[in-house]
C-alpha cells in the first residue's frame, strides 16, 4: 500500500539563492571561457569586473540561458539550468541586455519594448502600462514614439535597458549598459540600479570601475573564466594604495587584486 506523502515531501524544493553556480563551465565556441566558476547571488546590485577575455560576457549569456553549461551546476531561482530543462518559466522572470542587441530599425521605442514584453509572455492587458513605465524609468518618455533608427547610441542603449526591465524581472543581467551614456545619464542609471536592486538580483558587467563602486552592493572580479575575488565596494577600495596604478581608489583596488591574483597563479 502506498504511503501518503506529507506536505513537506510534496512541496517543491526551494533554494535560498537567486543565482547559484558550482564548478560552472561554459564554452564560447571551442574555447572554455568559464572554467570551474563558483557563484552565489541574491537580491542586490552586483558589479562584474574583469579584463577583456575574462569570460564575463559568456557568463552573462549562460545566466541568461542563451548558452547551456558544458559542465558543473547552475540554478536560477531554484531551477536547474541544463540541456534538458524547460526554461520558459525561468525566462519569464529574466531581464537581459546583451552587449550587442538586435532590433528592428523601423520599430518605435514603444513598439520595440512592447514586442519584447510580448516575447516575455506578459499578459496582454498589462503590456501598455508596463511599457510606458519602463520607458519613463530610462528617461525616454519624449522619444517613446521615435523610430529606433533615429536614436543616438546612448538612447538606443536606454531603449535596450527599457526592454530588459519591462517584465519587472527577478534576475536582471546588464552587459555594458552604460556604453554611450553621458555623465548625467550615467548618474541617473546608477539611481535606477539602486532602485531595481531593492527587490531584484541585478548583475552588471562593465569596465567602468567607478560605476560599480558607486552603485553596487557587491563586486565580483573574474579572470580567465574563474571568480578571483568577491567583496563590497568598500573592501575593493581598501585593497589599493597610492603606489598602485589607477586614477581613483576603486581603480587602484581593482588593479591590485587583479595583479595579485596573476602573481599567485604564476600568470
Amino acid at each position: 500500500m502506498m504511503r501518503a506523502l506529507s506536505t513537506a515531501e510534496t512541496a517543491p524544493t526551494t533554494h535560498p539563492w537567486v543565482i547559484h553556480a558550482e564548478g560552472l563551465r561554459v564554452r564560447a565556441g571551442r574555447h572554455l571561457a568559464v572554467d570551474g566558476l563558483d557563484l552565489t547571488l541574491n537580491p542586490g546590485v552586483h558589479g562584474l569586473l574583469g579584463p577583456n577575455g575574462a569570460g564575463k560576457t559568456t557568463l552573462m549569456r549562460a545566466l541568461a540561458t542563451v548558452l547551456a553549461p558544458s559542465g558543473g551546476r547552475l540554478t536560477l531561482l531554484g531551477q536547474p539550468v541544463d540541456g534538458r530543462a524547460d526554461l520558459r518559466a525561468v525566462r519569464r522572470t529574466l531581464g537581459y541586455l546583451p552587449q550587442h542587441f538586435g532590433f528592428y530599425p523601423r520599430f518605435t521605442v514603444r513598439e520595440f519594448v512592447a514586442y519584447m514584453a510580448w516575447l516575455k509572455e506578459l499578459p496582454k492587458a498589462r503590456i501598455p502600462a508596463a511599457v510606458q513605465r519602463s520607458i519613463d524609468r530610462v528617461g525616454l518618455t519624449a522619444k517613446a514614439d521615435a523610430r529606433l533608427k533615429t536614436l543616438s547610441g546612448g538612447m538606443l542603449r536606454r531603449a535596450g535597458i527599457a526592454q530588459a526591465i519591462v517584465n519587472d524581472p527577478q534576475i536582471l543581467l546588464l552587459d555594458e549598459p552604460t556604453v554611450g551614456l553621458d555623465p548625467e545619464q550615467r548618474l541617473d542609471f546608477r539611481e535606477l540600479l539602486r532602485e531595481l536592486g531593492t527587490d531584484s538580483c541585478v548583475l552588471v558587467s562593465t569596465h567602468l570601475v567607478e560605476d560599480v563602486a558607486a552603485a553596487c552592493t557587491d563586486v565580483l572580479l573574474v579572470n580567465e573564466g574563474r571568480l578571483e575575488w568577491q567583496g563590497t565596494p568598500e573592501t575593493l577600495i581598501a585593497q589599493g594604495g597610492q603606489e598602485y596604478a589607477g586614477d581613483s581608489a576603486a581603480e587602484r583596488g581593482y588593479t591590485t587584486i587583479l595583479r595579485r591574483s596573476r602573481t599567485e597563479a604564476g600568470r
